[in-house]
């Protein structure tokens, strides 16, 4: 049976957090070893990355794309990786290390579905990794009772009737629903979690914002002690909101489903890079007049099976213009903090009602074959259309296996068109944004009081 096989059956389980994503063979060593890099200072985070770095790289030199290259296990051997090589040709990317591993695949915010193999300690490592939040947080995370208001399907988007949610993991864990939260089901939110008594909330930003708003509109009050948040821009408005309306503690992560770099934040505005996660490079990429913006560019430190060297992840931090190469290097090995990762808040739609966010947009292109991109544009409220660049053999198949993905996350007050094109949407910088707002939108979403996505 493969890890896939095994995962899919066992992944609301305690079975499966046992012996997959806490498998003692991995879980003990690494999370001490995270543990110490943390209170270790740049000169010793700095040799053992090197170490770590070296290990990867002679696995990646074995790769098809390493051989093509003529990557060595000097870093500076190895040019950067775009996405588009590692969508096109995947499986050159295996060291063949593949029999015990765990397939996934991303569309994140570029919308180019991406399939990836990830070797047990991989798995372990972003399961220790959310541990430490958690612990940051005050709880045990295996014992913690989660809510979860993230991209789950819970139901079809129509229907709005209650139950908005299901249960898992023997009960501790509360999977709701982002999509049906509106003002009119709200009470049935506010009311499954006062019964549930989360330790924890694990939050999309946007539902978590949505949630606050809600809250603060109908008079409705509701206390969490703890919420963990990820996939999305957490601005330090909406930080402040949540703490108000829930009187909770906050942590914050960045990552991305190709594990190639995490940074977490417990303050608004305090982010630090987890030392020994990966090998972090920060890449120069422009500046708006205020502060430099750079391109995170990462090395997994764990992934045997498929490991990425140099990998180009499309995110964008700024830093102080007087940062020079040592402040540099102290924020990449987690010594010095910075403000944030910036870019990473479109991915979502807005539905006619005006309180409604729409999330896991970036979902929709999983799992559909022959697709090279999407873009999502949102002309209207009420209208959204999602243009496709289609691989060689795209078909009327693979056309409504994706409309029927849509219809997971988009409720059909919402008219959904596809359009098949050889070329999608740039903004005067040149970026190909993944979710596009149309300025209809944008405006009601203003009036509403919600906070639209800045233009990229």
């Amino acid at each position: 049976m493969t890890l896939r096989m095994l995962d899919d059956q066992l992944k609301r389980l305690e079975l499966g957090e046992r012996f997959v994503r806490r498998n003692p063979l991995y879980y003990g060593a690494i999370h001490r070893q995270l543990a110490q890099l943390e209170q270790a200072g740049i000169e010793q985070r700095k040799q053992w990355t090197q170490a770590r770095l070296r290990k990867i790289l002679q696995f990646a030199a074995r790769t098809p794309y390493g051989k093509s290259v003529g990557g060595t296990d000097d870093i500076a051997s190895w040019p950067l990786l775009d996405k588009s090589k590692v969508r096109d040709t995947p499986t050159a990317f295996h060291s063949g290390r593949t029999w015990f591993t765990a397939h996934a695949s991303t569309g994140g915010t570029t919308g180019m579905p991406i399939d990836l193999i990830r070797s047990p300690e991989a798995i372990v490592a972003e399961q220790v990794c959310l541990d430490r939040m958690m612990i940051g947080l005050g709880v045990e995370p295996t014992e913690a009772r989660t809510a979860v208001l993230r991209g789950d399907n819970i139901k079809d988007p129509t229907d709005l009737t209650p139950p908005f949610w299901r249960y898992a993991l023997g009960g501790r864990r509360l999977l709701l629903s982002s999509n049906h939260l509106t003002e009119a089901t709200l009470p049935h939110y506010v009311r499954e979690l006062r019964e549930f008594e989360p330790e924890v909330l694990w939050v999309y930003p946007s539902s978590l914002e949505l949630l606050c708003r809600l809250l603060s509109a109908s008079g409705e009050t509701l206390r969490i002690p703890r919420v963990l948040s990820s996939s999305e821009v957490l601005k330090p408005g909406a930080w402040l909101l949540a703490r108000q309306i829930l009187g909770c503690k906050i942590a914050d992560y960045y990552g991305q489903a190709e594990r190639i770099a995490f940074a977490f934040g417990f303050a608004p505005t305090q982010y630090f890079f987890l030392p020994g996660y990966s090998y972090v490079e920060l890449l120069p990429h422009s500046s708006d007049g205020s502060a430099p913006a750079f391109e995170i560019v990462g090395t997994s430190l764990w992934n045997e099976a498929m490991p990425l060297v140099r990998y180009r992840t499309g995110d964008l931090l700024r830093l102080p213009w007087n940062y020079g190469d040592t402040e540099i290097e102290q924020i990449t090995y987690g010594m010095c903090a910075f403000e944030g990762v910036i870019g990473r808040d479109q991915e979502v739609l807005y539905a006619p009602d005006r309180m409604r966010v729409l999330t896991g947009i970036d979902h929709i292109q999983r799992e559909v074959e022959h697709i090279v991109r999407i873009q999502v544009v949102q002309e209207a409220l009420d209208r959204v259309l999602i243009r496709v660049v289609p691989a060689r053999g795209f078909s009327e198949a693979d056309a409504k296996r994706l409309e029927r993905n849509a219809r997971n996350k988009i409720p059909r007050s919402i008219d959904v068109r596809i359009e098949v094109t050889e070329t999608l949407e740039r903004t005067q910088q040149g970026k190909t944004p993944f979710v596009i707002h149309r300025p209809p939108v944008r405006e009601a979403i203003r009036q509403s009081g919600l906070t639209a996505p800045e233009r990229g």
